[in-house]
């Protein structure tokens, strides 16, 4: 028997009503710091043991899981969205605050590892998870009376695509525009990664980029390549009461097609020795300064 037992000690096991329940509060804070992006969530490695063999059940052309808090919140609140079911533990149906009654789908209390089954151990479900449809298709003439546009060439990491659209949001953009082919599609990791801005923002996959462009060029829109050897800085470059922005993929930037075609090309210009910027902070940036212009 160790000291602290002989002495009347309390073991670490041993926790109170009131131990639990600051705990409980403690991992709701830090949840919710994630979700809005304030910490990082935990590496998969240290979260999950024993993940190696595990293999993602076939999904339908129409099938797409949605996982954590805010992101599962925010697709319960769009009417746009048509919804199948509902997979919670009990505490995490709780901190949705919700009517589950009202839903009108299957809600289905479960565990942790049975979500873990289905999503994987890298995903931070929160104990979370809901069965949805895609949402539905937009077209660019749709488009017409939103002054700001955002558009992806081939933009492939959800995280950024993610972390774009929150972007756009806060900046009140009408859409992201993408390729269908070399982009990622509405699923779990790009939602979460929104952080509820898929619900909010039109997410518009085309086919072929150059033709979208000079649709929007006949709907009014002045087209901005960002390039970092762009011969001009992006704030003498706008023109017009409707800007889209035309960003590149990591790494490659814009493809030589898309050069061609946008109205103009425009770098930001950085007085530090590292001249270009992930393409997620890039866009922020030039939504930013795409706002100042269209405010004159």
């Amino acid at each position: 028997m160790s000291k602290d037992n002989k002495s009347g000690g309390k073991s670490a096991t041993d926790k109170s009503p009131k131990d639990t329940h600051y705990a409980t509060l403690r991992r709701a804070h830090r949840d919710a710091k994630r979700e809005r992006g304030e910490i990082p969530t935990p590496h998969p490695q240290k979260r999950k043991r024993g993940g190696d063999d595990w293999k993602p059940p076939a999904l339908a052309a129409d099938q797409v899981h949605l996982y954590g808090l805010h992101t599962v919140r925010a697709a319960l609140e769009n009417p746009e969205r048509k919804n199948v079911r509902l997979s919670a533990t009990q505490n995490a149906l709780a901190r949705l605050e919700i009517d589950a009654e009202r839903l009108g789908i299957p809600v289905e209390i479960v565990s942790p590892q049975d979500i873990d089954k289905v999503l994987g151990p890298e995903a931070i479900h929160q104990g979370v998870m809901l069965e949805t449809r895609p949402l539905p298709v937009r077209r660019l003439e749709a488009l017409k009376d939103s002054p700001l546009l955002l558009v992806l060439d081939q933009v492939t990491d959800p995280h950024n695509v993610g972390a774009i659209m929150r972007s756009a949001v806060a900046f009140n953009a009408g859409a992201v525009i993408t390729t269908q082919r070399h982009s990622p599609t509405e699923s779990g990791v790009l939602a979460k990664s929104a952080s509820g801005a898929l619900e909010l923002i039109p997410y518009i996959q085309i086919t072929n980029l150059a033709d979208a462009l000079g649709e929007l060029h006949r709907l009014g829109f002045f087209s901005i390549g960002l390039d970092s050897e762009g011969p001009a800085p992006i704030e003498g470059t706008f023109s017009g009461e409707k800007v889209a922005l035309v960003l590149g993929s990591e790494g490659k930037g814009l493809r030589q097609k898309t050069r061609e075609t946008v109205s103009a090309l425009a770098r930001l210009d950085m007085p530090g020795a590292i001249k270009s910027l992930n393409v997620s902070n890039a866009a922020a940036i030039a939504m930013y300064a795409a706002r100042l212009h269209l405010k004159k």
